[in-house]
């Protein structure tokens, strides 16, 4: 199999890549993430492209090895709106507070690139997550560990966030950020 480069920084995507048992490099991809979108699926096909694309890109400037590019984004929808990585505290607290006792739709996008042949493949996978009601105090003191202010929604469902989850209708690894056992159907071809 050629080298694995996972373009991106999210050390939860890192510890996915690392269970499955897959050799991987990090690079990660500071690209522009500002796109147009139609839906938060079509929002996480086109990031985690732009991502695997920006890493692909300098791959192929830098050198002659082949490598698999692995690019990857997550945002969880909730009435009709996106809901990124919080922006501070109180915008932490504003998205848990909205989706304390209601479910909600997580989203994650992942492109795969082979730089030997440029051959692209995307796909987006949709779980289905409901929070147990939580109380403002609740909240807060989960925002104070820090925890929630780097993931999309404002918590972790594998980590101390996952009090806030009463159930999951679908794939626990789309949540967490990286669809571990649909990339590797694709791997497989590679």
């Amino acid at each position: 199999m050629k080298r694995i480069i996972l373009a991106s920084a999210s050390p939860r995507r890192r510890e996915i890549m690392t269970l499955a048992g897959l050799p991987f490099d990090v690079i990660v991809s500071d690209c522009d993430e500002e796109v147009s979108y139609d839906g938060p699926e079509d929002m996480v096909r086109k990031l985690s492209a732009r991502k695997a694309e920006y890493v692909a890109e300098k791959l192929q400037k830098e050198e002659t090895e082949p490598h698999l590019v692995i690019g990857a984004d997550t945002v969880v929808y909730f009435r009709d709106q996106i809901l990124g990585k919080p922006k501070d505290k109180e915008d932490a607290f504003r998205m848990l507070t909205e989706l304390s006792g209601n479910s909600h739709v997580v989203y994650t996008g992942v492109t795969v690139i082979d730089t030997a042949t440029d051959r692209t493949e995307t796909f987006c996978e949709a779980t289905k997550v409901e929070f147990y009601p939580v109380t403002e105090e609740e909240i807060r003191a989960y925002i104070a560990t820090g925890d929630p202010l780097d993931k999309a929604g404002s918590y972790g469902v594998q980590g101390l966030g996952a009090f806030l989850v009463r159930r999951i209708e679908g794939d626990y690894f789309t949540v967490v950020g990286l669809p571990i056992a649909h990339l590797m159907q694709i791997l497989r071809k590679y």
